[in-house]
């Protein structure tokens, strides 16, 4: 009795020992009810005690019968499933050119490989060149002092080019990329926002 008594209570512990990285800056996306109405109770819960969660560990999830997940509305492998409509009230509005500073969250490393890009939601395609990839070497060590800056602290820069496809909030995402490749963990962030088009100059006529 003793022994299933600590066993649920090491159970409860481990969505917090399995946590991992997240964006923390712009602000990422995080949970609401449209979560829930996509992608199921279960998720929703799973994400709120861990939001920095792996993708994988989502997917066991969703496959229950019982979960209430919709593959149609709920894309794991695209910002984790979560759901613009929680979030468009922290989309973020940028020009072409503009420096975006970036901060994540490593909690606990796993060496890996990992990227950021802009990648259009309706078809979950990276938009253009990557705008930061480590092929290798990305979240060494144990804790999160192991990990070097500027694979936590880092900026990017807002290409040109995509002012029609961005144009609008929730048409794209900057997204973060991990990948552990020991552990096999896949990690995902999102960042909504939109391009703003450059004003229009006022032609100047002389007499």
């Amino acid at each position: 009795m003793h022994f299933a008594a600590a066993a649920a209570a090491l159970l409860t512990l481990l969505p917090a020992a399995l946590s991992h990285g997240i964006i923390t800056q712009p602000p990422s996306r995080a949970i609401g009810p449209a979560i829930t109405a996509a992608c199921g109770q279960p998720i929703t819960t799973a994400i709120q005690q861990d939001n920095t969660s792996y993708v994988e560990q989502l997917t066991k999830l969703a496959a229950s019968s019982s979960s209430g997940y919709n593959a149609a509305a709920c894309n794991l492998y695209l910002c984790k499933g979560l759901q613009f409509a929680d979030n468009s009230a922290n989309t973020q509005t940028w020009t072409a050119g503009q420096v975006v500073p970036v901060k994540i969250w490593l909690r606990i490393p796993h060496e890996g490989i990992a990227n950021v890009s802009i990648v259009d939601t309706k078809s979950n395609t990276v938009v253009g060149e990557m705008l930061k990839v480590w092929t290798k070497g990305y979240a060494p060590g144990r804790t999160e002092g192991d990990v070097p800056k500027e694979q936590k602290e880092f900026s990017v820069t807002v290409p040109a080019g995509l002012e029609e496809k961005c144009a609008v909030g929730g048409d794209c995402v900057l997204q973060w990329w991990w990948l552990g490749t020991a552990a096999k963990q896949t990690y995902e962030s999102c960042v909504d926002f939109k391009i703003a088009k450059p004003a229009a100059r006022a032609m100047a006529f002389t007499s």
